[in-house]
C-alpha cells in the first residue's frame, strides 16, 4: 500500500468532563469522548488510532460492548449532549458504519450494550439514560433496530445504568442507580423489563452501578456521593447455603438480609436472593465510578471474571478492592493518586484488559495511568499518557526552530507539545512536556518572541511574558535528543532553574539555584512558628527522560513571568511579534475607535513605543511580513490595515510605523467580519480570509516587490475570489517554500475542515487550485481557531533534512483539539 500523502502525525486531547467517557477495550484501545469526537487512543503505541464524528453535542458516555467469546470488541455505543445514541461498528477500529437512535428529548448520560444471547449473538441490548427522566431499552436484530421501552422516574434522574443476565436462566438484568439513592433493578419478563427490586443503603446520589458474573453468583457494585461503595450478590436461592448470624456484630445482620427475585424463562419458575455482601469505606469524598476487572475465557471455554474492583474518587484516588482469599472479606489492595493541582478529583477508572495497568480520567480532563511494576507487584508505576486542552483552543505558535509547539485555550493554561525520541527506537511519538503558565482567565492568543520566551493574552487587559527555565531546557533536551549547545547556541542568559506561585500569588516567580540551596536547609530546620508550617511551596528540579505524568506538569513545569504590559482597556484578543523578536504588536477587544488601537512594545524595554489607530472594531489577528518591513492587521470591521517600518531613526515628528495602505467601506472585498491573515515567505504578497467564506491573496500589482522603494498604497487583489464552502476562521502560508511566485496555502474553516491550495501570481483566472482536502475524520469538528506551518521543511523529530519530502502544519480548534499534520510536498509539484 502506498504511503499516505497526508497524515496525521499527532493529535492532543482530553477526556470530557463527565463520569462515563471512557473505555478500555480488550484489543487495548481507548475510547474516549473528547467534545463532540470519540478519540480512539492506544496507550501501547502512545497514538490516536482514529477518530469518530457523528455527534453533535458533547460525548458523554462510551462503551466498548464486550463479546461473549471475550475477543477482541468491534462494537462501541455512545451517548450525548445531542440527544442522541449512537451504534459505531469498526473494524480494526476504523469505522465501518454508524447507526443513530434517536428518542430522548434531553441530553444522554449514561449507556450500557451487551448481545444477546438467545440469538447467537446477533442481537444486540442498549439501555441509555438521560436528563429526560427516563431510561430507554433499544433492542437491535438482525433487520431493525427499535426503542424496546421507556422507563419513566418522574422527577428524578438516573445517572448510570448496566445490564447483565441471570445465570442459570439467561434472563436479562438490568440497574439503574438513581439522585433517589436507590438502586433500582428490573428483570426482563414477557418481552418487556419490570421492576423487580429497589436497593436501599446509600444516602447520597448513586453515581455508578456495574454487574459482574462469577460463576453461578452475579455481584452488582453501587458507587455513591456519600462516598461509599456497596457489593451486592444475586445468587439462585437453591443453592443458598445455612446463614449464621454473628451476635457480637449486629452489622452482619443487615449483610445477610436476603429479598427475594422471582423470574419466569421459557416456561419454568427462577428464584435469586439478593443480599448486601460488602460495604467499602475508603475514600474521603464522593465515588464517582467503579469497574470490575474484565472476564476472561479459560482453555475449557468457560468465562470467568476475577473479583478485582476498582473505584474513583473525587478524592483525587482510585482503589483496587480485591476479597481476602480466607476470610472473603473485601481488603484496600493498591491505592494511586493523591494528584495535586486538581481543584476536584477523578470522575472514571479503568482496568486494562491484562490488569497490568489501571487508569483514571480527571475533572480537567487528564488521564491518568499506571503500571503494575512486574519486579513488586504491590507498586503502581505512574506511565506516560496524552494530554491536551479540556475546552477550546484558541491560538498554537511554532518556536523560530520548529522544534516543538506551545497553544493557549480557554481552559486557562498555555501547553507545550514536542516530540519524544526514545534511543534505540525508530518510533516518534508527540507528548505535552510542559505547562508554562495556569491562569484564572481564559487564554486568546500566544506570540513566540524568542525559542525559549513568549507572550500571551487572555480575557484581562494585560499582557503576560514568560520565559523558559533551565529545569526545561535540559529535559526538553533529554526528551528530545537534542544538546543543550545546539539549544542554548551561544545565549547563556542566567536561565533560572524553575517557577512557582508564591502563597497568594498570582505570578509565575522565578526560582535561582540560590533559592533550592536556602530551600534545603529550612527544610532541615524544625518549624518554630505555625507560619513556618505553612511556607511557600518551592519549586522541585527533576530530570526527565520521558515525558512528564500530569501531577508533574501541573505542579512543576511552570515558566517564570518576567513582564506585564498594561496599556489595553478591555481583553486581550490579538497579539502578534516580528521575526526579529524585537517588537510586540497587541490589540483587544473594542467596539470604538479608541479601543481598536495597536499598541507595539519594544522587548528590550518593554515599554510602549507606539499606537496604531486606524480600525473601528476589534483587531482579529495581525502578522508582520517576513522581512519586518510591515505589519498587517485585519478586523471585525471587515477591512485590513498596513503598517510600514520607517527607515529614518524614530523620533518624537517620525514614528516607527505609518500606515502606509488599507482597504474602506468604498474599497472592502470582503463583506464579512476578517477573521484571518498572514505574509507569503518573500514578503511579496499577504493573505486575507473572512467569515465571507473567501480568501483573497493582496499586493501591488505593478510592482510584485510589495517591499520594494515604491508606494504601496495601491496594494489591490493579487489573486481571484477563492469561494470556500464555509466561513474562513484560519489562513497559513507555508513559509519554508516558494517557488517562482507559487505558494502553498492552507485554510481552515468554520466546520472545522482544512483544505491544502496552492496559489500562483499571475495565472489566471486558474491561479487556485486545490490540493488536497484533508480528510474529515482527521480534521476538527468545530472551529480551526489556528494553523501555522513549521517555519522549515522536515518533521520535528525526524532528523528530516531541509528539502526533505515532509512538511507539517500545526492547527487547534474549538473541539479542544491540537493537531499535526505531516503533509508530502509532492501535493504541490513546486
Amino acid at each position: 500500500m502506498a504511503a499516505p500523502t497526508v497524515y496525521l502525525s499527532h493529535a492532543a486531547f482530553s477526556a470530557n468532563r463527565c463520569p462515563h467517557c471512557v473505555s478500555w477495550s480488550r484489543g487495548d484501545v481507548l475510547a474516549c469522548g473528547s467534545c463532540h469526537s470519540i478519540v480512539l487512543y492506544s496507550p501501547q503505541k502512545k497514538t490516536v488510532v482514529s477518530t469518530l464524528n457523528g455527534h453533535t453535542g458533547r460525548v458523554n458516555c462510551v462503551y466498548w460492548v464486550p463479546r461473549p467469546d471475550c475477543s477482541a470488541e468491534t462494537e462501541l455505543v455512545s451517548g450525548g449532549s445531542d440527544k442522541k445514541v449512537i451504534i459505531w461498528k469498526t473494524n480494526d477500529y476504523r469505522l465501518v458504519h454508524s447507526e443513530v437512535l434517536d428518542g430522548h428529548t434531553e441530553a444522554v448520560c449514561a449507556v450500557h450494550a451487551m448481545y444477546s444471547t438467545s440469538d447467537s449473538g446477533h442481537d444486540l441490548l442498549v439501555a441509555s439514560a438521560a436528563s429526560d427522566c427516563t431510561v430507554r431499552i433499544w433492542l437491535r436484530n438482525k433487520s431493525t433496530t427499535e426503542c424496546l421501552q421507556t422507563l419513566s422516574f418522574g422527577n428524578g434522574f438516573v445517572l448510570d445504568v448496566c445490564l447483565s443476565v441471570l445465570p442459570g436462566s439467561g434472563v436479562p438484568i438490568l440497574a439503574c442507580g438513581g439522585d433517589d439513592s436507590r438502586v433500582h433493578v428490573y428483570v426482563k419478563q414477557d418481552g418487556q423489563f419490570q421492576k423487580t427490586q429497589v436497593l436501599h443503603g446509600h444516602e447520597d446520589w448513586v453515581r455508578g452501578v456495574e454487574f459482574a458474573i462469577n460463576g453461578q453468583d452475579v455481584y452488582l457494585a453501587s458507587c455513591a456521593q456519600d462516598s461509599l461503595i456497596r457489593i451486592w450478590k444475586i445468587f439462585p436461592k437453591s443453592v443458598t447455603e445455612s446463614l449464621k448470624i454473628d451476635d457480637e456484630d449486629e452489622a452482619n445482620f443487615i449483610k445477610l438480609k436476603e429479598n427475594i427475585l422471582t423470574v419466569k424463562e421459557g416456561g419454568e419458575q427462577f428464584t435469586y436472593a439478593v443480599t448486601l455482601e460488602s460495604v467499602l469505606a475508603g475514600h474521603e469524598n464522593s465515588v464517582y465510578a467503579v469497574h470490575w476487572q474484565p472476564s476472561f475465557l479459560k482453555a475449557d471455554g468457560s468465562v470467568v471474571q476475577p473479583m478485582s474492583l476498582l473505584s474513583a474518587s473525587m478524592d483525587k484516588t482510585m482503589i483496587l478492592w480485591e476479597p481476602d482469599e480466607e476470610t472473603g472479606v473485601w481488603l484496600e489492595q493498591v491505592r494511586v493518586g493523591e494528584v495535586g493541582g486538581n481543584t476536584l478529583g477523578f470522575y472514571g477508572c479503568q482496568f486494562s484488559p491484562d490488569k497490568s495497568m489501571i487508569l483514571a480520567h480527571a475533572f480537567h480532563g487528564a488521564l491518568h495511568l499506571w503500571s503494575r511494576n512486574p519486579a513488586k507487584h504491590e507498586e503502581w508505576i505512574p506511565m506516560v499518557v496524552i494530554s491536551g486542552h479540556f475546552n477550546s483552543v484558541q491560538g498554537l505558535r511554532w518556536d523560530p526552530d520548529g522544534e516543538f509547539i506551545i497553544t493557549v485555550g480557554t481552559d486557562q493554561t498555555t501547553r507545550l507539545f514536542a516530540p519524544w525520541i526514545r534511543s534505540g527506537q525508530k518510533q516518534v511519538t508527540w507528548h505535552e512536556i510542559a505547562r508554562p503558565q495556569i491562569h484564572g482567565y481564559d487564554m486568546q492568543c500566544i506570540a513566540m518572541i524568542g525559542r525559549f520566551q513568549f507572550v500571551s493574552g487572555a480575557d484581562e487587559k494585560v499582557l503576560r511574558v514568560f520565559s523558559a527555565t533551565r529545569n526545561f531546557i535540559e529535559n526538553f533536551s533529554r526528551i528530545s535528543n537534542m544538546s543543550m549547545e545546539t539549544l542554548l547556541l551561544n545565549d547563556h542568559s542566567n536561565f533560572p532553574e524553575g517557577a512557582t506561585v508564591p502563597a497568594l500569588g498570582l505570578s509565575n516567580k522565578a526560582v535561582f539555584h540560590g533559592d533550592l540551596n536556602s530551600q534545603s536547609v529550612q527544610e532541615q530546620e524544625s518549624f518554630n512558628s505555625v507560619s513556618d508550617q505553612y511556607s511557600q511551596p518551592y519549586f522541585q528540579p527533576h530530570v526527565l527522560t520521558e515525558p512528564p505524568p500530569e501531577d508533574h506538569l501541573l505542579q512543576n513545569t511552570l515558566w517564570p513571568e518576567v513582564q506585564k504590559l498594561y496599556g489595553h482597556g478591555y481583553e486581550i484578543f490579538s497579539v502578534a511579534c516580528n521575526r526579529a523578536g524585537t517588537i510586540v504588536a497587541s490589540a483587544c477587544k473594542a467596539s470604538k475607535k479608541e479601543h481598536a488601537v495597536i499598541i507595539l512594545w519594544s522587548t528590550t524595554s518593554w515599554k510602549q513605543i507606539q499606537s496604531l489607530s486606524f480600525h473601528n472594531l476589534t483587531v482579529t489577528q495581525m502578522a508582520f511580513s517576513p522581512d519586518d518591513k510591515f505589519l498587517l492587521a485585519v478586523s471585525r470591521d471587515r477591512n485590513w490595515s498596513l503598517w510600514r517600518k520607517q527607515e529614518e531613526i524614530p523620533t518624537e515628528s517620525v514614528p516607527p510605523f505609518r500606515l502606509c495602505a488599507n482597504t474602506d467601506k468604498n474599497t472592502s472585498v470582503h463583506s464579512r467580519i476578517i477573521w484571518s491573515c498572514d505574509w507569503t515567505p518573500d514578503s511579496n504578497f499577504f493573505v486575507t480570509g473572512s467569515r465571507d467564506k473567501k480568501v483573497i491573496v493582496w499586493g501591488n500589482c505593478q510592482v510584485p516587490d510589495l517591499m520594494g522603494e515604491k508606494s504601496c498604497t495601491s496594494v489591490k487583489p493579487c489573486s481571484t475570489l477563492l469561494d470556500t464552502e464555509d466561513s474562513v476562521t484560519a489562513v497559513s502560508v507555508n513559509q519554508g517554500i516558494a517557488f517562482q511566485g507559487r505558494y502553498i496555502i492552507a485554510v481552515g474553516l468554520d466546520c472545522g475542515k482544512i483544505n491544502l491550495y496552492k496559489w500562483q501570481y499571475n495565472v489566471t483566472p486558474n491561479d487556485w487550485v486545490k490540493a488536497y482536502e484533508i480528510e474529515q475524520s482527521l480534521c476538527h469538528t468545530l472551529t480551526v481557531k489556528q494553523l501555522c506551518w513549521r517555519s522549515k521543511p522536515g518533521r520535528a523529530g525526524h532528523g528530516d533534512p531541509d528539502n526533505g519530502e515532509w512538511l507539517q502544519l500545526a492547527s487547534c480548534g474549538a473541539d479542544h483539539s491540537v493537531k499535526i499534520f505531516n503533509v508530502n510536498k509532492s501535493l504541490f509539484s513546486l
